[in-house]
Protein backbone atom coordinates (compact mmCIF):
# COMPACT_ATOMS: atom_id res chain seq x y z
CA UNK A 1 0.00 0.00 0.00
CA UNK A 2 1.95 3.43 -1.00
CA UNK A 3 1.41 5.59 1.38
CA UNK A 4 1.96 9.82 0.82
CA UNK A 5 0.76 12.48 3.55
CA UNK A 6 0.57 15.63 2.25
CA UNK A 7 0.94 18.86 4.93
CA UNK A 8 -2.24 21.61 4.80
CA UNK A 9 -2.43 24.77 6.65
CA UNK A 10 -4.42 23.13 9.53
CA UNK A 11 -4.00 19.31 8.67
CA UNK A 12 -2.74 16.74 6.81
CA UNK A 13 -4.05 14.15 4.14
CA UNK A 14 -2.40 10.52 3.75
CA UNK A 15 -3.03 9.52 0.06
CA UNK A 16 -2.93 5.29 -0.13
CA UNK A 17 -2.43 5.65 -4.44
CA UNK A 18 -2.53 2.10 -6.43
CA UNK A 19 -4.31 0.74 -3.16
CA UNK A 20 -7.43 -1.20 -2.42
CA UNK A 21 -11.03 -0.88 -0.53
CA UNK A 22 -9.44 -3.64 1.51
CA UNK A 23 -7.03 -1.51 3.23
CA UNK A 24 -9.81 0.29 4.89
CA UNK A 25 -10.16 -1.64 7.60
CA UNK A 26 -6.53 -0.34 8.47
CA UNK A 27 -7.41 2.85 8.09
CA UNK A 28 -10.80 2.97 10.17
CA UNK A 29 -12.42 1.25 12.24
CA UNK A 30 -15.59 -0.27 10.94
CA UNK A 31 -17.53 0.35 14.50
CA UNK A 32 -16.81 3.98 13.94
CA UNK A 33 -17.24 4.22 10.48
CA UNK A 34 -20.26 5.31 8.15
CA UNK A 35 -20.00 5.05 4.56
CA UNK A 36 -21.72 7.46 2.06
CA UNK A 37 -21.95 5.94 -1.05
CA UNK A 38 -25.13 6.57 -4.09
CA UNK A 39 -27.55 3.57 -5.70
CA UNK A 40 -25.48 3.31 -8.84
CA UNK A 41 -22.00 2.77 -7.04
CA UNK A 42 -23.81 0.68 -4.34
CA UNK A 43 -25.31 -1.42 -6.91
CA UNK A 44 -22.40 -2.21 -8.96
CA UNK A 45 -20.22 -3.06 -6.11
CA UNK A 46 -22.41 -4.22 -2.88
CA UNK A 47 -20.82 -7.03 -2.09
CA UNK A 48 -17.52 -4.38 -0.95
CA UNK A 49 -20.08 -2.96 1.53
CA UNK A 50 -20.38 -6.17 3.68
CA UNK A 51 -19.23 -5.49 7.03
CA UNK A 52 -19.54 -2.05 6.74
CA UNK A 53 -22.60 0.85 7.85
CA UNK A 54 -23.90 2.52 4.69
CA UNK A 55 -26.24 5.06 3.98
CA UNK A 56 -27.32 5.02 0.38
CA UNK A 57 -28.38 7.98 -1.43
CA UNK A 58 -29.73 9.13 -5.04
CA UNK A 59 -27.15 9.50 -7.76
CA UNK A 60 -26.97 12.51 -9.61
CA UNK A 61 -26.10 16.86 -9.23
CA UNK A 62 -29.32 17.64 -8.46
CA UNK A 63 -29.38 15.89 -5.23
CA UNK A 64 -25.97 17.38 -4.09
CA UNK A 65 -28.45 20.18 -2.09
CA UNK A 66 -29.38 21.09 1.42
CA UNK A 67 -32.20 18.54 1.02
CA UNK A 68 -29.67 15.45 0.85
CA UNK A 69 -27.63 17.04 3.40
CA UNK A 70 -30.28 16.87 5.99
CA UNK A 71 -31.48 13.64 4.91
CA UNK A 72 -27.97 12.33 5.68
CA UNK A 73 -27.69 14.01 8.94
CA UNK A 74 -30.73 12.67 10.22
CA UNK A 75 -29.56 9.18 9.41
CA UNK A 76 -26.72 9.90 10.99
CA UNK A 77 -28.48 10.85 14.25
CA UNK A 78 -30.69 7.48 14.24
CA UNK A 79 -27.12 5.56 13.57
CA UNK A 80 -26.26 7.20 17.05
CA UNK A 81 -23.34 8.85 15.05
CA UNK A 82 -20.85 10.63 17.81
CA UNK A 83 -17.48 12.60 17.31
CA UNK A 84 -15.43 10.08 17.19
CA UNK A 85 -17.05 8.81 14.08
CA UNK A 86 -15.16 8.59 10.19
CA UNK A 87 -17.25 9.44 7.04
CA UNK A 88 -16.07 7.78 4.16
CA UNK A 89 -17.37 8.96 1.15
CA UNK A 90 -17.31 6.43 -1.90
CA UNK A 91 -18.33 7.72 -5.23
CA UNK A 92 -18.10 10.37 -7.64
CA UNK A 93 -17.80 14.38 -7.20
CA UNK A 94 -21.21 14.75 -5.86
CA UNK A 95 -20.27 11.99 -3.03
CA UNK A 96 -17.03 13.72 -2.14
CA UNK A 97 -18.75 17.41 -1.92
CA UNK A 98 -21.29 15.84 0.32
CA UNK A 99 -19.52 13.50 2.18
CA UNK A 100 -17.18 16.41 3.24
CA UNK A 101 -19.49 19.01 3.65
CA UNK A 102 -21.25 16.68 6.06
CA UNK A 103 -18.53 15.87 7.77
CA UNK A 104 -17.45 19.66 8.79
CA UNK A 105 -20.88 20.77 10.14
CA UNK A 106 -22.18 17.30 11.94
CA UNK A 107 -21.45 17.89 15.66
CA UNK A 108 -19.70 20.98 14.55
CA UNK A 109 -16.61 18.24 12.46
CA UNK A 110 -15.82 15.12 12.32
CA UNK A 111 -12.94 13.19 10.45
CA UNK A 112 -13.56 12.44 7.07
CA UNK A 113 -12.17 10.60 4.19
CA UNK A 114 -12.92 9.01 0.59
CA UNK A 115 -12.53 6.51 -2.23
CA UNK A 116 -13.22 8.23 -5.32
CA UNK A 117 -14.77 6.17 -7.93
CA UNK A 118 -14.66 8.15 -10.92
CA UNK A 119 -11.96 9.76 -12.80
CA UNK A 120 -13.01 12.83 -12.00
CA UNK A 121 -13.15 12.03 -8.40
CA UNK A 122 -10.13 10.76 -8.45
CA UNK A 123 -8.02 13.69 -10.59
CA UNK A 124 -10.28 16.63 -9.17
CA UNK A 125 -13.17 16.11 -6.83
CA UNK A 126 -11.54 14.24 -3.76
CA UNK A 127 -8.36 16.70 -3.59
CA UNK A 128 -8.19 20.11 -1.92
CA UNK A 129 -10.60 20.37 0.74
CA UNK A 130 -13.59 21.95 -1.14
CA UNK A 131 -16.75 20.83 0.08
CA UNK A 132 -20.09 21.82 -0.91
CA UNK A 133 -23.79 21.64 -2.27
CA UNK A 134 -25.62 23.63 -5.04
CA UNK A 135 -28.26 26.61 -4.29
CA UNK A 136 -30.54 26.66 -7.16
CA UNK A 137 -28.88 27.25 -10.27
CA UNK A 138 -25.75 28.31 -8.43
CA UNK A 139 -22.95 25.86 -8.06
CA UNK A 140 -21.02 24.95 -4.83
CA UNK A 141 -22.77 28.73 -3.60
CA UNK A 142 -22.77 26.88 0.23
CA UNK A 143 -19.72 24.97 1.53
CA UNK A 144 -16.40 24.58 3.35
CA UNK A 145 -12.39 24.00 2.77
CA UNK A 146 -12.00 21.01 4.88
CA UNK A 147 -9.09 18.48 3.63
CA UNK A 148 -9.77 14.95 4.57
CA UNK A 149 -8.16 12.82 6.43
CA UNK A 150 -7.31 10.30 4.24
CA UNK A 151 -8.05 9.54 -0.13
CA UNK A 152 -8.01 5.70 -0.94
CA UNK A 153 -8.00 4.80 -4.82
CA UNK A 154 -8.94 1.49 -5.58
CA UNK A 155 -8.79 1.36 -9.54
CA UNK A 156 -11.21 -1.74 -9.57
CA UNK A 157 -14.08 0.61 -9.12
CA UNK A 158 -13.85 1.92 -12.30
CA UNK A 159 -14.61 -1.08 -13.96
CA UNK A 160 -18.25 -0.07 -14.14
CA UNK A 161 -18.01 3.51 -14.73
CA UNK A 162 -19.41 4.22 -18.22
CA UNK A 163 -17.49 5.42 -21.09
CA UNK A 164 -19.13 8.85 -20.86
CA UNK A 165 -17.81 8.92 -17.18
CA UNK A 166 -14.51 8.67 -18.58
CA UNK A 167 -14.69 11.18 -21.08
CA UNK A 168 -16.19 13.92 -18.13
CA UNK A 169 -12.88 12.93 -16.05
CA UNK A 170 -10.46 13.52 -19.25
CA UNK A 171 -11.70 16.98 -19.18
CA UNK A 172 -10.33 17.79 -15.78
CA UNK A 173 -7.13 16.33 -16.95
CA UNK A 174 -6.84 18.12 -20.07
CA UNK A 175 -7.49 21.19 -17.72
CA UNK A 176 -4.05 20.23 -15.59
CA UNK A 177 -2.06 19.78 -18.80
CA UNK A 178 -3.10 23.22 -20.39
CA UNK A 179 -2.42 25.05 -17.24
CA UNK A 180 0.10 23.30 -15.80
CA UNK A 181 1.73 20.30 -17.78
CA UNK A 182 2.94 20.81 -21.13
CA UNK A 183 5.10 17.18 -21.40
CA UNK A 184 1.75 15.19 -20.26
CA UNK A 185 -0.28 17.83 -22.85
CA UNK A 186 1.90 15.91 -25.34
CA UNK A 187 1.33 12.64 -24.03
CA UNK A 188 -2.40 12.90 -23.96
CA UNK A 189 -2.43 13.73 -27.90
CA UNK A 190 0.01 10.57 -28.34
CA UNK A 191 -2.40 8.34 -26.06
CA UNK A 192 -6.40 7.60 -26.69
CA UNK A 193 -8.87 6.81 -24.07
CA UNK A 194 -9.15 3.52 -25.29
CA UNK A 195 -5.66 2.64 -24.82
CA UNK A 196 -5.89 3.99 -21.00
CA UNK A 197 -9.27 2.55 -20.42
CA UNK A 198 -7.16 -1.05 -21.53
CA UNK A 199 -3.99 -0.67 -19.25
CA UNK A 200 -4.24 -0.83 -15.97
CA UNK A 201 -0.45 1.17 -15.64
CA UNK A 202 -1.38 3.55 -17.86
CA UNK A 203 -4.54 5.00 -16.51
CA UNK A 204 -3.14 4.75 -13.08
CA UNK A 205 0.09 6.51 -13.43
CA UNK A 206 -2.17 9.59 -15.70
CA UNK A 207 -4.35 9.46 -12.28
CA UNK A 208 -1.41 9.67 -9.76
CA UNK A 209 0.25 12.61 -11.90
CA UNK A 210 -2.86 14.74 -11.92
CA UNK A 211 -3.59 14.04 -8.02
CA UNK A 212 -0.20 15.08 -7.12
CA UNK A 213 -0.16 18.37 -9.56
CA UNK A 214 -3.30 19.37 -7.83
CA UNK A 215 -2.06 18.42 -4.37
CA UNK A 216 0.70 20.70 -4.96
CA UNK A 217 -1.10 23.70 -6.39
CA UNK A 218 -3.33 23.37 -3.07
CA UNK A 219 -0.70 22.98 -0.70
CA UNK A 220 0.94 26.27 -2.08
CA UNK A 221 -2.41 27.64 -1.90
CA UNK A 222 -5.26 26.37 0.39
CA UNK A 223 -7.65 29.14 0.22
CA UNK A 224 -7.31 30.13 -3.46
CA UNK A 225 -5.64 33.79 -3.07
CA UNK A 226 -3.24 33.07 -6.16
CA UNK A 227 -2.22 29.89 -8.23
CA UNK A 228 -4.99 27.88 -6.61
CA UNK A 229 -7.65 29.90 -9.18
CA UNK A 230 -5.29 28.67 -11.97
CA UNK A 231 -7.30 25.30 -11.69
CA UNK A 232 -10.39 27.18 -12.34
CA UNK A 233 -9.73 26.91 -16.32
CA UNK A 234 -12.56 26.83 -18.46
CA UNK A 235 -14.81 26.33 -15.09
CA UNK A 236 -16.34 30.49 -15.12
CA UNK A 237 -18.20 29.88 -18.24
CA UNK A 238 -18.52 25.88 -17.47
CA UNK A 239 -20.54 26.10 -14.31
CA UNK A 240 -23.04 28.53 -16.04
CA UNK A 241 -23.48 26.27 -18.69
CA UNK A 242 -23.75 23.15 -16.78
CA UNK A 243 -26.32 24.60 -14.63
CA UNK A 244 -28.36 25.91 -17.65
CA UNK A 245 -28.21 22.94 -19.96
CA UNK A 246 -28.16 18.75 -19.71
CA UNK A 247 -24.58 18.58 -19.81
CA UNK A 248 -22.17 16.56 -18.00
CA UNK A 249 -19.81 18.69 -15.82
CA UNK A 250 -16.99 18.00 -17.67
CA UNK A 251 -18.82 18.57 -21.09
CA UNK A 252 -18.90 21.79 -19.83
CA UNK A 253 -15.89 22.50 -18.55
CA UNK A 254 -14.24 21.61 -22.19
CA UNK A 255 -16.31 24.05 -23.51
CA UNK A 256 -15.84 26.38 -21.05
CA UNK A 257 -12.05 25.68 -22.07
CA UNK A 258 -12.33 26.45 -25.44
CA UNK A 259 -14.06 29.61 -24.86
CA UNK A 260 -11.26 30.82 -22.12
CA UNK A 261 -8.59 29.76 -24.92
CA UNK A 262 -10.33 32.28 -27.62
CA UNK A 263 -10.39 34.83 -24.67
CA UNK A 264 -6.40 34.40 -24.09
CA UNK A 265 -6.19 35.04 -27.88
CA UNK A 266 -7.56 38.37 -27.65
CA UNK A 267 -6.12 38.94 -23.84
CA UNK A 268 -2.47 37.01 -23.55
CA UNK A 269 -2.02 36.15 -27.66
CA UNK A 270 -2.25 32.85 -26.91
CA UNK A 271 -2.10 31.07 -30.16
CA UNK A 272 -2.63 27.44 -29.54
CA UNK A 273 -6.73 26.86 -29.82
CA UNK A 274 -6.63 24.66 -32.48
CA UNK A 275 -4.38 22.08 -30.10
CA UNK A 276 -6.83 22.11 -26.98
CA UNK A 277 -9.77 21.82 -29.69
CA UNK A 278 -8.61 18.60 -31.35
CA UNK A 279 -7.87 17.10 -27.74
CA UNK A 280 -10.70 17.94 -26.50
CA UNK A 281 -12.57 16.05 -29.95
CA UNK A 282 -9.71 13.25 -29.37
CA UNK A 283 -11.30 12.31 -26.35
CA UNK A 284 -14.67 12.88 -27.26
CA UNK A 285 -15.34 15.65 -25.45
CA UNK A 286 -17.51 18.83 -26.68
CA UNK A 287 -15.71 22.18 -27.97
CA UNK A 288 -18.52 24.45 -28.81
CA UNK A 289 -22.41 24.50 -28.48
CA UNK A 290 -24.80 27.06 -29.44
CA UNK A 291 -26.23 28.97 -26.33
CA UNK A 292 -28.60 31.96 -24.79
CA UNK A 293 -25.19 34.09 -23.94
CA UNK A 294 -27.46 36.75 -22.38
CA UNK A 295 -28.55 34.29 -19.69
CA UNK A 296 -25.12 32.25 -19.38
CA UNK A 297 -23.79 35.53 -18.19
CA UNK A 298 -26.62 36.86 -15.92
CA UNK A 299 -25.50 33.18 -13.87
CA UNK A 300 -21.81 33.45 -14.41
CA UNK A 301 -21.49 36.83 -13.38
CA UNK A 302 -22.42 35.64 -10.04
CA UNK A 303 -19.58 33.21 -9.80
CA UNK A 304 -17.12 33.07 -6.88
CA UNK A 305 -14.08 34.36 -8.49
CA UNK A 306 -15.79 37.56 -9.18
CA UNK A 307 -14.59 40.84 -7.25
CA UNK A 308 -17.32 43.33 -7.80
CA UNK A 309 -17.25 44.84 -11.10
CA UNK A 310 -14.56 42.46 -11.95
CA UNK A 311 -13.90 39.18 -12.73
CA UNK A 312 -10.62 36.93 -12.45
CA UNK A 313 -10.91 34.79 -15.30
CA UNK A 314 -8.23 32.35 -16.16
CA UNK A 315 -6.44 31.75 -19.43
CA UNK A 316 -3.85 31.05 -21.43
CA UNK A 317 -0.47 32.36 -22.45
CA UNK A 318 0.43 28.83 -23.88
CA UNK A 319 -0.37 25.23 -23.52
CA UNK A 320 1.19 24.64 -19.96
CA UNK A 321 1.05 27.72 -18.67
CA UNK A 322 -2.00 29.38 -17.06
CA UNK A 323 -2.50 32.55 -15.78
CA UNK A 324 -5.06 34.76 -13.91
CA UNK A 325 -6.63 38.06 -15.54
CA UNK A 326 -9.00 40.45 -13.87
CA UNK A 327 -11.43 41.28 -16.43
CA UNK A 328 -14.36 44.01 -15.83
CA UNK A 329 -17.98 42.53 -16.09
CA UNK A 330 -18.62 44.79 -19.13
CA UNK A 331 -15.48 43.80 -21.26
CA UNK A 332 -16.58 39.92 -20.03
CA UNK A 333 -20.26 40.08 -21.48
CA UNK A 334 -18.60 42.13 -24.86
CA UNK A 335 -16.26 39.66 -25.34
CA UNK A 336 -19.04 36.31 -24.53
CA UNK A 337 -21.27 38.58 -27.14
CA UNK A 338 -18.60 38.69 -29.58
CA UNK A 339 -17.46 35.30 -30.04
Amino acid sequence: MKKLTYRFTHASSDYYLLSGMSQLKKITGPDDTVLITDEDVYAAHTKRFKGWNAIVIKPGEEFKVQATVDSIVEQLIDMEAGRNTTLVGIGGGVITDLTGYVASIYMRGIRFGFIPTSILALVDASIGGKNGIDVGEYKNMVGVIRQPAFILHDMAFLSSLPVEHWENGFAEIIKHACIKDAAMFAQLEEYSMSKYRRSAKAIGTLIERNAVLKTKVVQRDEFEKGERRLLNFGHTLGHALETQYELLHGQAIAIGMVYACHISEQLTGFKQTERVVNLLQQYNLPAYAQFDKQKVFNILKMDKKRERTTMNYVLLEKIGKGVVRSITLTQLEKIIQDL
